[in-house]
């Protein structure tokens, strides 16, 4: 990306990029809106996407592919077994990453199930940077524990510091003593998804490896959002600042032992991966592939989809490629921030991610904050976000919540998705509900699943709430949609 300045001072970034192909867009009616999500359990998840002016649900899956990914479809050699597609692939990785094996697997939560069934057992204890939903799910089935050891400025919404997704070194090298021959790998998450997309610095995740290596315990990267972590660690740690986002990126990889991603962000296609140096966690590991993905020359992905990984991987090695989200993330939180719109600094990956806890604080904990801020963003702007609280955790081996360390929501920020006007339209938006937020009241289950509640429960308003919310917004706005 490329920032530059306007003649009243202004500035902001600029894509470097330009818009070949277009997808049409539907801001319906705000009864229309009320009507659907009350329809959809107050779930963004269960919302139809036809139903959603701008999609800030999330960036899996919906990054937008460049015109060479798009034209490497094409060449897909389409076989079940030993397809030339399958070695362009493992070619890519080898080059990124500079591991020698690979195994491929339909999206990142496949990897975290194979990884999950070959290391963990009953009484395992994980210690990490801080858990995404499917991994602590997948480690959880398995009778094992997450155990969350960030900086303690991770916790802290407004720190100033620039490495928030670091793992506390002092706090791992106890969990080693205490918890030694129960731990199976150490798990580092480039760009904490649920703690604002914070990342951690290279010299972190070096220090980390070498305590994992003196107690002969693997390093295992969760890189499906090391795009923006490779970012923040070239604009923000000084030793590296001179260094290509791909000698990073190998750097990053001599510090682990395996390392597994989601295409879904990584690379902007579909699909996932794992791959490592170690043969014997490969061949370990290559078991479960054929079992649960398909052959080892597909894993699960349809063949075009790999041929679009392989170019969008070296892709992500394009600094003008990786920098447009992180920047207008950065964009987007300055700006709100300014109209006094609580929000996770400093500004992360992944999309900008909103305080529920200051916006809201009128509503209960057990209201789900977060929650409920998503479904009044929809209703007042047909813009879908996530929430990342407690509907996202899950209850506690006695039945009860448990009350997630923060409550946001997340407005994710695909790549090369929106264009500046429409970030600007959900600056507005934001703002004015900010200045209405009295409004906003809580939500509760009216259906709730056991497993990854937050992908399909459904819940309804606790009062007429959004009801009222409707009547403002067309007061204010009149003939705005």
């Amino acid at each position: 990306m490329s920032k530059i300045r306007i003649s009243n001072g202004e500035q902001f970034p600029v894509e470097m990029h330009k818009v070949r192909i277009v997808q049409k867009l539907n801001l319906i009616p705000i009864e229309k809106r009320l009507k659907a999500i009350i329809d959809a359990g107050c779930n963004t998840f269960l919302l139809r996407n036809r139903d959603v002016f701008l999609d800030m649900l999330t960036d899996s899956g919906v990054n937008a592919m460049s015109d060479r990914q798009l034209s490497s479809m094409l060449l897909a050699d389409d076989s079940y077994a030993g397809s030339e597609t399958f070695y362009k692939l493992e070619d890519s990785i080898k080059y990124i990453f500079e591991k020698t094996f690979f195994l491929p697997a339909h999206q990142g939560r496949a990897c975290e199930h194979i990884i999950s069934k070959v290391f963990v057992k009953k009484g395992s204890i994980v210690p990490m940077n801080y858990h995404f939903t499917t991994t602590k799910a997948h480690i959880t089935t398995l009778l094992g524990k997450v155990l969350e050891i960030p900086i303690p400025e991770a916790y802290d919404i407004n720190s100033s510091h620039l490495f928030k997704g670091n793992m506390d070194a002092k706090k791992l090298r106890e969990a080693f003593i205490e918890h030694k021959d129960n731990i199976p790998f150490v798990r580092m998450e480039a760009g904490t998804n649920l703690i604002g997309g914070q990342p951690f610095s290279l010299s972190n995740i070096k220090e980390i490896y070498s305590i994992c290596r003196e107690n002969n315990v693997p390093l295992v990267l969760d890189a499906s959002l090391l795009s923006d972590n490779l970012y923040f660690i070239k604009k923000r740690e000084k030793e590296y600042q001179n260094f290509s986002i791909l000698d990073i990126t190998r750097e990053i990889s001599k510090n682990t032992d395996i390392v597994y991603f989601s295409a879904r962000k990584l690379s902007s296609a579909r699909g996932g991966g794992i791959c490592t140096n170690n043969e014997s966690f490969y061949k370990t590991m290559r078991e479960l592939v054929p079992l649960y993905e398909g052959f080892l020359t597909y894993g699960g992905m349809s063949v075009r989809e790999m041929e679009a990984m392989a170019v969008g991987l070296i892709d992500t090695m394009d600094e003008t490629v990786i920098s447009q989200g992180p920047e207008f993330i950065e964009y987007m939180t300055a700006e709100l921030l300014k109209n006094g719109v609580p929000c996770v600094t400093p500004a992360g990956g992944l999309g900008c991610h909103l305080d529920a806890n200051r916006f809201v604080s009128h509503i209960k904990e057990l209201e789900f904050r977060a929650a409920s801020l998503a479904v009044a963003i929809y209703i007042v702007s047909g813009i879908r976000g996530m929430e990342r609280g407690t509907l996202s955790e899950q209850r506690d081996e006695n039945g009860n919540e448990v009350i997630s360390d923060m409550e946001l929501v997340r407005l994710a920020m695909p790549r090369r998705v929106f264009t500046m006007s429409q970030i600007k339209y959900a600056i507005d938006r934001i703002t004015w509900l900010y200045e209405n937020k009295e409004l906003i009241g809580g939500i509760k289950w009216d259906e709730e699943p056991k497993t990854l509640r937050f992908f399909y429960g459904r819940l309804k308003p606790v009062n007429d709430w959004p009801n009222r919310l409707l009547e403002k917004f067309k007061k204010d706005f009149k003939d705005s949609l």
